[in-house]
């Protein structure tokens, strides 16, 4: 249950697509992984060693993978246009296959390339494989497009396809970001394993909670990534006395989680960048990117 590679700040290791909670045989993580990840799109391999990254490095300014915070340099240094995309709907609803292939802005490499800056040199066979996978599952759309024609594909994968993305940004995105309260993010010796999970935040889905395995529970799933999705309800009632003030009650959902739409454009609004130098930093917001949204708007 294990691929071996050590977590940086703990003694833990994380494993699996930054989980390894499907099986203790990582023979066959690795082959459901191939095949469910393909059929999305998502080199598995590629994927799983960013998203081990990210668990490793969850609240890291520096190091941390998915959804992190652009440093004021970085944010600067994009094109205008680039920074208005970034923060405005519906762009950041469709910015994971991007990321698979260019990463964040301040990060180079790809999660398709073996030499990429994301993998160690023993894991270059591994990312190819997964890349081959992720050729063939584009090369079978494209059969498929050229016996049943483009529109059929269109409409029974490429839009179900998009509903996928925009639900798998959406709810990634929340998972650490728009928080009333400004939560910090560390560098250097402010940072560590616990202390990142913490920054994460729960949220409830109302129905929709059931049939995405719970994953509202964002917390325990940072904390402690290997526990099944089927035991991360029990687990959150049983961590929440021993965190007490440090854990943040998710806004309590309808039926629907309409709520969840106001809070990301607001998180939109005012999380921009952090500062380029301390150790625990928190989100600051562009006031000329918000007096550009109000003439637009106008």
């Amino acid at each position: 249950m294990c691929d071996g590679v050590q977590s940086r700040g703990t003694n833990r290791t994380c494993v699996g697509s930054g989980h390894g909670s499907f099986s203790d045989s990582v023979r066959l993580n690795n082959v459901v992984g191939h095949l469910l990840h393909s059929a999305i799109l998502v080199p598995y391999h590629g994927w799983r060693i960013s998203h081990r990254t990210h668990h490793q490095n969850h609240g890291n300014v520096d190091k941390d993978e998915s959804w992190h915070p652009l440093t004021e340099k970085t944010y600067r240094g994009l094109a205008s246009s680039s920074r208005r995309l970034r923060f405005r709907l519906p762009f950041p609803l469709f910015a994971f296959p991007a990321y698979l292939w260019w990463r964040s802005p301040g990060k180079e490499g790809s999660h398709f390339l073996p030499s990429s800056s994301l993998f160690h040199p023993k894991e270059k066979q591994d990312v190819m494989a997964s890349t081959i996978c992720w050729s063939a599952m584009v090369a079978s759309l494209l059969t498929l497009s050229w016996a049943y024609g483009p529109v059929a594909v269109l409409k029974f994968y490429g839009v179900p396809y998009l509903v996928f993305i925009m639900w798998l940004d959406l709810v990634t995105y929340l998972h650490h970001h728009g928080h009333r309260e400004r939560l910090p993010w560390y560098r250097g010796k402010e940072w560590n394993y616990l202390r990142g999970g913490l920054t994460t935040l729960d949220r409830d889905y109302g129905w929709i909670n059931n049939i995405h395995h719970d994953i509202g529970t964002h917390v325990v799933h940072h904390l402690f990534p290997q526990i099944p999705h089927y035991n991360l309800v029990e687990a959150t009632k049983a961590a929440k006395p021993v965190l007490g003030k440090y854990y943040r009650e998710p806004e309590k959902s309808g039926p629907l989680p309409v709520h969840l739409f106001g809070v990301l454009l607001r998180s939109l609004r005012v999380d921009h960048f952090v500062s380029d130098e301390g150790d625990v930093v928190y989100y600051q917001t562009d006031p000329r990117l918000c007096a550009g949204r109000q003439q637009n708007s106008q």
